[in-house]
């Protein structure tokens, strides 16, 4: 989904908060840590925006959450710059869009595991 979003995108960049949910929490067994994150997701810019915009609150992402990011460079360079919004964790798309590239917030590339598994479901307290 990351992926695609970047693709259709361009040349535009895009910019997305993740959050991530370990591994213990999801109904497939993970072959990781119980502990280990898995980012699962995505908060779009557009909630909360008129808020934001004016207050500078982001009101699209839950307080708390969101320790991670999604940024995609079009025209390039395959690492993080200076003018990157960073997180403890982002990730970096580039044409051709195949892959995604993840770094720690000093630019250090990290090891990338991609899962094929569903979050749980979430619902509101009645």
């Amino acid at each position: 989904m990351l992926l695609e979003r970047a693709a259709d995108a361009e040349p535009a960049s895009v910019n997305l908060v993740l959050d991530a949910t370990t591994a213990d929490e999801f109904d497939a067994e993970l072959e990781f840590d119980p502990s280990t994150p898995v980012l699962s997701h995505v908060y779009f810019p557009a909630a909360g925006r008129a808020v934001s915009d004016v207050f500078g609150v982001d009101l699209g992402t839950p307080a708390g959450r969101g320790r991670a990011r999604f940024l995609s460079h079009p025209q390039g360079p395959a690492e993080l710059t200076r003018r990157d919004d960073l997180a403890g964790v982002v990730l970096l798309a580039v044409p051709p869009w195949e892959d995604l590239l993840a770094f720690d917030r000093r630019g250090r590339r990290l090891e990338l595991t991609v899962v094929d598994a569903e979050p749980p479901v979430e619902s509101l307290p009645d």
